[in-house]
């Protein structure tokens, strides 16, 4: 037979599994314990008379135990599915909880209504909180992904755009102050545009010195060299005349004589001796 002074003896002096102490008192880790605390009212295993609600997925039960089913163990607890109504609930306790005592039926319309709160407070939140929605990732495409964007920023160069939209900015003044603005980088960027400056001032030189060349016919020419000429002229028989003429004429050359160069001074500055 089961005798409950027994058992409370041996629980609250000897061991108990369920058992957990604290500094200041003791509580009780049993699931069918009604109050969650080690005491003789409150302790399942020691009170052959016994009721407390359980939450299963959201609906609240009411777990009876007797006397009369004590002795089979896999009949030992009566079970009650409460309605999801409060104030119907609370009816459906007192019928069932009737002729038991008013310490059983306080405590478990207590803990029905403690389990009834945190259910609408889980409700509300799940309302609240937005569901997020996992997707599967491809690390191939991925991988993929990132090397056509290396590949894209290094064709861009995108670091020298700023560097020389920046450095044109300064020049301009846009930016009165420089701040936390690297020195020895602004340096050297400066120090190579001087190199490039100077490169440029030299080719503009060296096109500058190729245009002062000019060709100019030769003005001290003998009057022997001209003497000469005519000799060559008159020695000259009407064919060959005729291929020199053409040659001259394919060549575009022509020829100044002393005596035209002098007139034409002579028209330019009248008064020279």
């Amino acid at each position: 037979m089961q005798h409950d002074e027994v058992i409370w003896g041996v629980i609250n002096n000897g061991f108990c599994s369920f058992k957990a102490k604290t500094k200041t008192q003791s509580f009780c880790r049993n699931e069918y314990n009604v109050t969650g605390l080690c005491n003789r009212q409150s302790c399942p295993l020691a009170n052959s008379r016994y009721a407390t609600i359980k939450e299963i997925n959201g609906i609240c039960y009411l777990y009876m135990k007797t006397i009369e089913r004590a002795h089979s163990p896999a009949r030992l607890w009566e079970r009650i599915k409460l309605p999801k109504n409060y104030e119907d609930a609370l009816e459906m306790i007192d019928k069932s909880l009737m002729y038991w005592p008013s310490y059983s039926i306080h405590k478990c319309k207590q803990r029905f209504t403690k389990i009834t709160q945190y259910l609408i407070r889980m409700r509300k939140l799940k309302l609240r909180t937005n569901r997020k929605v996992l997707t599967s990732v491809n690390k191939k495409a991925e991988s993929a992904d990132k090397k056509r964007e290396d590949k894209a920023l290094i064709a861009a160069r995108i670091e020298n755009v700023v560097e020389n939209e920046l450095l044109e900015r300064l020049r301009k003044g846009t930016y009165r102050e420089i701040y936390n603005f690297p020195e020895k980088a602004f340096e050297d960027a400066l120090n190579n545009e001087e190199i490039d400056t100077e490169q440029e001032a030299k080719v503009k030189e060296i096109e500058s010195d190729n245009e002062d060349i000019e060709f100019v016919a030769d003005d001290d020419i003998n009057i022997s060299d001209i003497s000469d000429m005519e000799d060559f002229n008159q020695i000259l028989t009407p064919d060959t005349d005729n291929l020199v003429n053409e040659k001259l004429s394919k060549s575009n050359v022509e020829f100044e004589y002393e005596h035209e160069i002098g007139l034409k001074r002579r028209l330019q500055d009248p008064y020279e001796k």
